[in-house]
């Protein structure tokens, strides 16, 4: 990490990105980074269909770090429009092109065109565990309860 608290993270420009911006924050304040279609013609995404879209680059993250491909709120609550496998996983090791797996969950066809925002990424520090196996696992308060265990108020 650098003095001004911001990671390295390298791209690569694919030729399917052609004029496009890489990944940005759009605001100061942002916590992900847009990510664009990088599509040669639109995808028409039909009702309860999944397209795999490519973004145009390759990165690489430092060791201990993450990308997350989460949905955009805007074309999640207007259209329906969101990831699967959200937040999708970008390891340090991987440098593939990032591509993003999107779904209709709305009622009427949906048109990528190359260029639109279609997703998030955020990065994130990662820990990796020391696994054991016990006989035994610590007690807790909760125990054992789960899926809704707690209540709802």
């Amino acid at each position: 990490m650098s003095e001004t608290g911001r990671i390295k993270l390298f791209f690569q420009k694919l030729e399917n990105l052609g004029d496009l911006p890489l990944p940005e924050y759009e605001t100061p304040h942002s916590a992900g980074m847009d990510v664009r279609a990088a599509i040669q013609k639109p995808v028409e995404l039909q009702p309860g269909s999944r397209t795999l879209i490519p973004t145009g680059f390759k990165m690489a993250l430092p060791p201990g770090y993450e990308a997350q491909i989460r949905p955009r709120s805007g074309l999640a609550f207007r259209n329906g429009i969101t990831m699967l496998n959200s937040p999708g996983t970008i390891d340090a090791d991987y440098r593939g092109e990032v591509k993003v797996i999107a779904i209709n969950h709305g009622d009427e066809t949906f048109i990528i065109h190359h260029g639109d925002r279609i997703a998030q990424m955020v990065i994130a520090p990662i820990l990796q565990v020391d696994a054991s196996v016990v006989e035994e696992l610590p007690e807790s308060s909760r125990g054992e309860g789960g899926f809704g265990s707690t209540g709802v108020k």
